[in-house]
């Protein structure tokens, strides 16, 4: 009876490849593998033409699918060779880590056995490796081991290294103990055990390579029973996922990650040549996007990258010198072409495959069913993707990626559409995250299908909405995801939540939402009647609210008032009906002239009068030289103005009359006071477009406004006035005061 330890790095092409020789040379009747047992159902798959890495483990509790964990494997992740083989061969195979059960139970109950760990070096414990790799001269220890281990070809010999190396690193480094990391090693020397009893007379066992000195050291049984009293249990389920190379690399937050899993791609697939076909493909990449690259630069690259490695007595060039490499000659010592590089070929976004056949939830298998029918492509990477909802196959895409929405998980994002009008068109930037399983499993809370998910979880989130902007905002997901079982009760709880809510805020904020829910009516085939009556009496009581509530306001509740009351403006405009803009107006009107009225507000409700043409130009400039009197104090002149104003300059730039009123009242103000009103004026003047400041300031530059009238007894002091040009331009955002000296 013999054991076999082979340490090795969790995802290494080298140490794949050795370890897939050195089972062949020892032919073992028992394979063990550091993962969770309660997977070991799962191993059979990894024989299946159609589980294709990079595919992960996901190990969670069905109770409550948060508490889940991730056990991710590549093609060049040793573990996932050795399950090949074993599968391949007829060997028998299984887990022999610590199990989840326990592990998740002591994360949900409070314990961390992080926590028993006495203090320790942080850094050291994180990496150890890491003053073995400085010794030999490297700057990290991702290269130190990628030469060391990685781009070697022989088997036993390597473990047997390796075992030597991580002896002397916990023997010659001591660390204090780590209470989890002692159970774990003390479980799978249970399992080992177990296997010797079963009568298994070469155990192999494929541990990371940290772990192989506590596991050649068999303590007592006993010893290792104490450790494993007791632990608390909770009841898990696992099954295979998709995964990706993004989130085997480092910078994804994995602690296992490696740092180009694009390059160990090419390391796994041809040893011999890696270096050349990782050149080819970003010679390929850099043409793409219409940089230069010709096969010379690839055959300098090459040799250059060769020539840097017997430079630096190492046996074939590695990720480092093809980068130098690189970077000499196809960049030209740019970061920006290393950018793209890093991004497509180190990381390389490859998304794994998962067959039919792997046990799931039915929600995650009605929803690889529709992806399927609709011939939408789950990638890692980002794709676009435009949607013409008049056609049945583009509504039904539209409908799932909303309703997939709904329920917290963003495969697709939308876009803003340029150069197209209606609502029947959609962009989406689409992009599968391997972390929506997790959301998939915990959406199945909801229901078995995506369509019964999304509307139960619509409804629960119906009945703990509060406000009637949460409502409205739902009843449009809800009509984007034709989620018809939801309309009632949906309904039903907004027409509870509008009738006792008095704040004008919230009702002006649910009118743009509402209006573009019956826009969509028409193109979606949705029925919005129910709709209808909701609308009617919101629009009726955010008018007869609107006067008084824009009364007595201070700065900020009116600003914050000011956004709602411009949406909701719009979305009247929007709606097209003659009685809501007729109540409209009325309201509008009230509140303009109403002294008590903030003056933000005021400004506003003058603007929105005059541009739907409910006011004449003469009356709008009738109400602006009222308020721009000196009768007035000069900030609520002010705050008026930005009112009037915000958002576009236009009126002020084809109006002669408005122009003069606001000139006049600026070349009034005391000079305390002009310097006092200067950062909100700027604030007013500053919203504008670029076009507008510069048009405006042309025409003050011409001096086409009033000019006030010196009297005899102040004469002009060409000196001091100059001193307020730098003033005036910063203020209208002109040119620099030195093109004008």
């Amino acid at each position: 009876m013999s054991i076999h330890l082979f340490g090795i790095r969790h995802h290494g092409p080298g140490c794949a490849r050795s370890l897939v020789r050195a089972l062949e040379a020892l032919q073992p009747d028992c394979i063990l593998i550091e993962g969770p047992p309660e997977a070991d159902e799962l191993i059979r798959y990894a024989g299946d033409a159609g589980l294709c890495p990079p595919v992960a483990l996901l190990v969670y509790a069905p109770a409550d699918p948060q508490r889940a964990v991730m056990y991710p494997f590549a093609e060049f992740s040793p573990e996932w060779q050795a399950m090949r083989f074993a599968q391949a061969q007829g060997i028998p195979v299984r887990f022999c880590d610590l199990p989840q059960a326990h592990r998740l139970a002591e994360t949900a109950s409070g314990k961390d056995a992080e926590a028993e760990t006495p203090e320790r070096d942080d850094a050291m414990h994180a990496d150890p490796l890491r003053w073995l790799a400085s010794a030999a001269g490297f700057g990290d220890t991702e290269t130190w081991w990628d030469h060391l281990v990685e781009q070697r070809g022989d088997s036993l010999d390597l473990f047997a290294a390796i075992a030597e190396m991580m002896d002397v690193v916990r023997s010659e480094i001591a660390l204090p103990p780590n209470a989890l990391e002692s159970r774990r090693e003390a479980y799978m020397r249970s399992m080992i055990r177990q296997a010797e009893k079963q009568g298994h007379q070469r155990i192999a066992v494929v541990c990371g390579a940290y772990h192989v000195p506590a596991l050649k050291q068999m303590p007592s049984a006993k010893s290792d029973a104490e450790l494993l009293k007791g632990l608390p249990k909770i009841k898990l389920a696992a099954t295979w996922t998709p995964w990706s190379y993004g989130r085997l690399a480092f910078r994804s937050g994995y602690g296992a990650g490696v740092e180009a899993p694009g390059w160990y791609h090419h390391l796994w697939q041809r040893p011999e040549q890696a270096g050349l076909y990782w050149l080819t493909d970003v010679a390929t990449l850099l043409r793409k996007h219409d940089l230069d690259a010709s096969p010379a630069h690839t055959i300098e690259a090459l040799r250059l990258a060769d020539t840097l490695a017997a430079m630096r007595e190492r046996s074939r060039a590695g990720l480092g010198e093809l980068q130098d490499a690189v970077r000499a000659v196809y960049c030209y010592d740019s970061e920006l072409p290393l950018r793209l590089i890093a991004s497509a070929l180190l990381i390389n976004e490859r998304l794994g495959q998962v067959p039919a056949s792997v046990p799931t939830l039915p929600l995650v298998q009605d929803v690889q069913a529709l992806q399927k029918r609709l011939r939408l492509p789950v990638r890692a990477d980002t794709s676009e993707l435009a949607l013409d909802l008049r056609e049945t196959a583009h509504l039904e895409k539209s409908v799932l990626l909303h309703r997939l929405a709904l329920l917290d998980i963003s495969w697709g994002r939308r876009l803003r559409v340029h150069g197209k009008s209606g609502t029947f068109h959609e962009q989406w930037q689409l992009a599968w995250e391997p972390e929506f399983a997790v959301k998939l499993i915990e959406a199945s809370l909801w229901g078995s299908t995506v369509a019964d998910a999304a509307t139960a979880c619509a409804l629960s989130r119906a009945a703990g909405a509060e406000t009637l902007p949460q409502l409205t905002a739902l009843v449009e997901e809800i009509l984007l995801a034709d989620l018809q079982g939801a309309i009632d009760g949906v309904m039903r709880r907004m027409q509870e939540v509008s009738a006792t809510t008095p704040d004008l805020g919230y009702m002006l904020a649910a009118l743009p939402p509402l209006v573009n829910v019956m826009r969509y009516g028409s193109v979606r085939g949705a029925d919005t009647r129910a709709l209808s009556s909701i609308l009617d009496g919101l629009v009726m009581r955010a008018c007869i609210a609107l006067p008084a509530g824009m009364r007595a306001l201070a700065d900020e509740a009116a600003a914050e008032l000011m956004q709602a009351l411009v949406g909701a403006d719009q979305a009247i405009r929007l709606a097209q009906r003659a009685d809501y803009q007729a109540s409209w107006f009325t309201a509008l009107e009230q509140a303009a002239l109403h002294d008590a009225t903030h003056a933000l507000l005021a400004g506003r409700c003058t603007r929105a009068l005059n541009e739907q043409g409910h006011w004449s130009m003469e009356r709008t400039a009738s109400q602006l030289a009222l308020r721009c009197s000196h009768a007035l104090s000069p900030l609520s002149s002010a705050h008026w103005l930005e009112g009037f104003l915000h958002g576009s300059g236009t009126l002020l730039i084809h109006n002669d009359e408005l122009w003069r009123l606001i000139d006049t009242w600026l070349a009034g103000l005391p000079a305390d006071t002009f310097i006092e009103l200067l950062p909100l004026l700027r604030r007013t003047f500053g919203n504008f477009a670029a076009p507008e400041k510069r048009q405006l300031s042309e025409r003050a530059s011409q001096g086409s406004g009033t000019q006030v009238p010196l009297s005899a007894s102040m004469p002009l002091d060409e000196t001091r006035a100059r001193r307020i040009l730098p003033t005036l331009r910063l203020l209208l955002d002109s040119t620099p005061a030195q093109e004008h000296a």
